[in-house]
C-alpha cells in the first residue's frame, strides 16, 4: 500500500514493504540517525542493522506478519517503520522501530504518518498497538505520549533479537484504538 501524507514538508509518501534498491537509502538513513542508535542501542549504526529489520520478530510471530515501511520526501528515504501484525495478540500489532531522519524531525512529519496508519490499523480490525520506548531516547517517549499511549515500566527483553551490550531497557508503549 501507499499513503500519500500532507505535512509542513509537502506531500510524504508512505510506502509499505522495502524493495532491493531501497538499501542504499536505508543505510544512509541509518547513518544519518546515529543519534539514535547510539542512544538506543550504545553503538552507532552498521549494515547489518538492515539486514536485521527482515529478521528480527518477537517471539511466536511469523514472517508474514512482518511489515517495514518507508517514508519518502520525494525520493529520499526520511523515515523507516518496523511492525509486526498479530502481536502480541491476534487483533494487534507491535511497532519496534519508528525512525524519522534528523533533518524531517521536530515538525509534525511524525505525528502526521502515524496518525494515517492508526487509522489503517483501525479500519483493517486491530485493537492495539504496542511500542518500544527508550529511556534514553525521551523524544520517543515524549511521541508516543502525545499520541496517546500508555508508556509502562522497564520490560525484558523479548523474541529472536539479541541486544547489543549498553543497549538502554525498553519500556512496552500501548494504545488501544478506538473504533
Amino acid at each position: 500500500m501507499i499513503w500519500t501524507v500532507p505535512t509542513d514538508f509537502g506531500p510524504i509518501v508512505v510506502r509499505e514493504q522495502l524493495e532491493p534498491d531501497d538499501e542504499p537509502g536505508l543505510l544512509e538513513l541509518f547513518a544519518a540517525c546515529d543519534d539514535w542508535f547510539e542512544a538506543v542501542n550504545g553503538t552507532p549504526s552498521g549494515p547489518g542493522d538492515v539486514q536485521s529489520l527482515f529478521y528480527a520478530l518477537p517471539e511466536g510471530a511469523s514472517f508474514e506478519d512482518k511489515r517495514l515501511f518507508t517514508i519518502r520526501d520525494g525520493d529520499k528515504i526520511v523515515g523507516l517503520i518496523d511492525a509486526v501484525l498479530g502481536f502480541p495478540h491476534r487483533t494487534a500489532a507491535a511497532v519496534g522501530l519508528f525512525l524519522i531522519a534528523p533533518s524531517h524531525r521536530r515538525r509534525g512529519l511524525g505525528v502526521a504518518v502515524a496518525k494515517v496508519l492508526l487509522a489503517e490499523a483501525r479500519e483493517t480490525g486491530l485493537d492495539t498497538v504496542t511500542a518500544s520506548a527508550h529511556d534514553s531516547w525521551p523524544q520517543g517517549q515524549e511521541f508516543l505520549r502525545a499520541l496517546g499511549f500508555a508508556v509502562g515500566p522497564p520490560a525484558e527483553p523479548s523474541g529472536n533479537r539479541a541486544g547489543a551490550p549498553g543497549e538502554a531497557p525498553a519500556r512496552r508503549a500501548t494504545l488501544i484504538l478506538q473504533s
